[in-house]
């Protein structure tokens, strides 16, 4: 259930406040006697609990108007999401190096892995109505989650990964790869697209990554590329050339299979080449949502008259008080 205007359940507060300052009006109306005795057959009197019922069906009735100008309503809600016709795989690296603390975020060193995870689920978050997967590599290439919709479970998913989640002693592009196409390979949207991102070049696996392109460019996947890691801050490192990415490899996988290389330095670089994919990869989606009202606020307003009507009748019946 929920209110079409729920501010003005904060009305509810003043009844309280208001029976406060009612019962500080003053001393109640009395007669005056000028003896006792003409009211001694009254001695033996209970006071009468009407004024009390006939008070709680005044305020009662005061509570059931102001939920009702509440509009209290049940809410029934539809939506129908059509995919834009663009299924992702992401191909992510999950080799040793990507460890390395070469990219700065806020002032402080972050590693690879951990903006790449972080720049893809922003990415997927702004894309509700593409079929994305998840493929993660080292040694060898695992299947993340499958091609999906449901992108809370994909999230979950991404989050639970980190470096040493599975063998991670070499790099194996070409299996990546391989695993990512076989995942688009039976889908029949109008567009299918592969994100790899390494920070190295292929030395394990059993295809190479050359290979998986041309299949790629055979079944018409389009892979764009990135590579990851800041040259500069290697080098300051002291780290071997082999925890920089494989350009020359990267990008004819790219020029292959009608895709683009990008090269990522700083995190800043990162974001933006996730912003020039999502404006690269974009067609409209068609949603309808339908959204169905059932009102109740007649329910609270109709009780509310009756119980105030209730009030009136006992108050002139049986519950009458004199003049």
């Amino acid at each position: 259930m929920t209110f079409a205007h729920p501010f003005l359940l904060l009305l509810l507060l003043l009844l309280p406040l208001a029976a406060w300052l009612k019962g500080r009006r003053g001393s109640p109306p009395a007669f005056v006697y000028s003896s006792v005795k003409l009211v001694a057959g009254l001695s033996g009197a209970k006071r009468s609990r009407a004024g009390s019922v006939l008070v709680a069906l005044r305020w009662l009735a005061l509570a059931a108007l102001i939920v009702g100008l509440a509009q209290p309503r049940l809410m029934r809600s539809t939506t129908e999401v059509k995919a834009s016709g663009i299924d992702i795989c992401v191909a992510l690296d999950l080799s040793g190096s990507m460890n390395t603390g070469d990219y700065l975020l806020g002032g402080r060193q972050i590693s690879r892995f951990h903006i790449a995870r972080a720049v893809l689920k922003k990415f997927i978050e702004g894309r509700p109505n593409d079929r994305i997967g998840l493929v993660v590599f080292a040694v060898d290439a695992f299947i993340a989650s499958p091609m999906t919709l449901d992108h809370d479970f994909l999230i979950e998913n991404l989050e639970r990964l980190d470096i040493g989640a599975i063998n991670s002693q070499r790099t194996a592009i070409g299996d990546g790869l391989t695993t990512a196409l076989n995942r688009l390979r039976d889908v029949k949207a109008k567009s299918k697209i592969i994100v790899l991102m390494t920070d190295g070049g292929n030395n394990s696996g059993r295809v190479d990554p050359i290979v998986a392109a041309k299949a790629a460019q055979a079944l018409g996947v389009k892979i764009y590329t990135i590579g990851l890691g800041n040259a500069e801050i290697v080098q300051q490192m002291g780290l071997p050339p082999d925890y920089l990415p494989d350009t020359d490899t990267l990008q004819q996988i790219a020029r292959l299979t009608g895709g683009k290389f990008y090269r990522a330095n700083n995190a800043e670089e990162l974001k933006e080449i996730y912003t020039e994919i999502d404006k690269l990869e974009k067609t409209e989606a068609v949603i309808n949502k339908y959204t169905q009202f059932t009102e109740l606020f007649p329910w609270f307003v109709w009780g509310g008259l009756t119980v105030l009507l209730m009030e009136l009748a006992l108050g002139q019946t049986i519950f009458r008080r004199l003049p």
